[in-house]
């Protein structure tokens, strides 16, 4: 089974000029639109998602690795 068109058929249209125009004060009718979403996206159950937590944790290591190595540093230099 073949889905049918978007558009309305023509011949079925009130107030459709030849050259599909319309008449002055009617208003077209409208197509089907396909941009966006079907269904609005599901809200997360909890504040911080799993990915969020996953990057907050790689953020706090690799700052940890920062200020760890800046420490090395300068008690290298004091000795």
């Amino acid at each position: 089974m073949t889905a049918q068109p978007p558009d309305p058929d023509p011949a079925q249209i009130p107030d459709l000029e030849p050259g599909g125009g319309v008449r002055p004060g009617s208003t077209p009718p409208d197509s089907a639109q396909t941009s966006g979403l079907s269904e609005p996206a599901e809200r997360p159950r909890h504040r911080m998602t799993p990915t969020a937590v996953a990057g907050l944790i790689a953020i706090v290591i690799l700052v940890l690795l920062f200020v760890a190595t800046g420490v090395l540093l300068v008690v290298d230099m004091f000795n």
